[in-house]
């Protein structure tokens, strides 16, 4: 977490989670792995100090950019200057909406150096405007991307292992070592890549009604499916979607979820 040090004379506020990316050879694997290019709709989420805007908007031309902290914003403007157009968006991304950027049938490509404190609401967040997204590239805890990409069985699965990969396909490209970032965080990062279905492989028939139970589930997680879940399905629910009430949260894969959800909406 960010520790009350200066990195190019802005101090790192731990309110925001900011942690500054200063290793070269970090960004420009990052910039390599977004592959930006001229005519492409790019968004940077909490751009902090420009490590990665400054290398990404040359290639691009113009970008937007959203960026919480105001003091950041002045120091954002004059590093963007003479070298493409940066479109300054002071604002929360939690609460942003990425609709007022696209424009009609624009996808947007997006990536940001997330705060470790909003990533997974974040994350949630931007899956309930995939329509408008193209791809995504986050900076993000090594453990976050381990419960991103974590399938039925690991110690990782759970509520946002499903969630992301319903809506998109999940690829954690590499790791980012504490040192590369000013201050140090405590914890490794890793860079995880999002492309959200054009048409999902699994598909609920009431999405909320599928994440109530995803989440319901894995709040009882210790729990069999039976009695996890039994305020929202019965054991006869349960069997028609070739799920053993006996099975734990943990052991169930997306598709089965999907397949629950369906039999509750008699679909």
């Amino acid at each position: 977490m960010a520790q009350n040090r200066t990195h190019q004379g802005h101090l790192a506020r731990k309110r925001f989670g900011q942690n500054f990316l200063h290793d070269q050879g970090i960004i420009h694997r990052i910039v390599m792995a977004i592959a930006p290019k001229p005519g492409q709709h790019i968004v940077e989420i909490g751009p902090g100090l420009g490590a990665l805007t400054k290398e990404v908007l040359p290639l691009v031309g113009e970008m937007d950019a959203i960026e919480l902290d105001r003091d950041l914003i002045v120091k954002l403007k004059l590093m963007a200057e003479n070298i493409g157009t940066l479109r300054l968006h002071s604002a929360d991304a939690l609460k942003f909406d990425f609709s007022t950027l696209a424009k009609s049938g624009e996808q947007l490509r997006v990536f940001g150096n997330l705060p470790y404190n909003i990533s997974t609401p974040l994350i949630f967040h931007l899956c309930t405007q995939a329509g408008l997204i193209k791809e995504m590239h986050f900076m993000l805890q090594k453990e976050v991307v381990d419960r991103m990409v974590a399938g039925p069985g690991s110690k990782c699965y759970g509520r946002l292992s499903i969630m992301v990969q319903y809506f998109c396909q999940v690829r954690c490209l590499f790791f980012v070592p504490a040192r590369a970032f000013t201050p140090a965080p405590k914890v490794e990062s890793a860079i995880v890549r999002l492309q959200p279905y054009k048409e999902k492989p699994f598909l609920a028939t009431d999405e909320k009604l599928f994440s109530t139970l995803v989440t319901t589930s894995f709040n009882h997680r210790r729990k069999t499916l039976r009695n996890a879940v039994r305020d929202m399905a019965t054991e006869q629910q349960l069997i028609e979607a070739r799920v053993s009430p006996d099975a734990r949260p943990e052991t169930i894969s997306l598709e089965a979820f999907v397949k629950i959800a369906n039999c509750i909406t008699g679909d």
